[in-house]
């Protein structure tokens, strides 16, 4: 597997998170798989017009996240009507958009890292940044994110579900400039669960997260 490796936490989601999500989780690393699993998945089925960029302007205390000029998330949707809702994909985006600022970064001790993530969400990404740091790589290109739901659970918990799309996005050697453009395939799409808490200040913080690769509910 030559295509960007997907983030899974190390344990699975808490069995509330479970219930309310029904989905399945697995990881692709680019040079070993690992897999964890809960049951089934419903990701929505409407794609935005209105995506947002990576690179947000930090507001409300938080940092602001960069990317270098060769790479981009894209995030569609995020515009519910429910404002809570809108909240909790707008940090759940961030927290995403974190992890890669670290891995372009090569550093596992960015600021908005630690900020839009905890507990075992934490602790996996900083594991997956690694990987990257250890191999000496970073990605390039652009990868889509869509069908995101949010699920609240009372005041402070939350659950998302969403796609990415991949076939856009590729992997790259830092040592060579070496671009991996491997065909996209089934693989380039990959269904994500996370679990999400409100901390005091007001933050959704990812505190759990599961993938499955090539989960049918996001292909094209």
């Amino acid at each position: 597997m030559n295509r960007r490796p997907t983030l899974l936490a190390a344990l699975a989601l808490t069995a509330t998170a479970a219930l309310t999500l029904s989905a399945c989780g697995s990881d692709d690393d680019s040079s070993a798989k690992d897999s964890d699993k809960i049951a089934g998945a419903d990701t929505g089925d409407k794609k935005s017009a209105s995506p947002t960029p990576s690179d947000s302007v930090a507001s409300g205390g938080r940092p602001k996240i960069t990317f270098p000029a060769d790479a981009k998330n894209v995030f569609e949707g995020g515009k519910t009507g429910d404002p809570t809702k809108d909240a909790v994909l707008a940090d759940s985006a961030s927290g995403i958009n974190s992890v890669d600022e670290a891995i372009f970064k090569g550093s596992t001790d960015t600021e908005a890292l630690g900020f839009y993530n905890t507990d075992k969400a934490l602790s996996s990404a900083i594991t997956y940044v690694q990987r990257y740091i250890d191999a000496n790589d970073t990605w390039t290109g652009e990868t889509r994110y869509f069908n995101r739901k949010a699920t609240l659970n009372g005041a402070t918990k939350a659950y998302v579900t969403y796609c990415s799309d991949e076939s856009k996005s590729y992997i790259k050697s830092k040592k060579t400039g070496k671009v991996d453009k491997s065909p996209a395939s089934s693989d380039s799409y990959v269904l994500y669960n996370a679990a999400l808490t409100k901390n005091a200040e007001g933050v959704w913080q990812t505190t759990e997260i599961i993938s499955q690769r090539g989960a049918k509910e996001c292909q094209p």
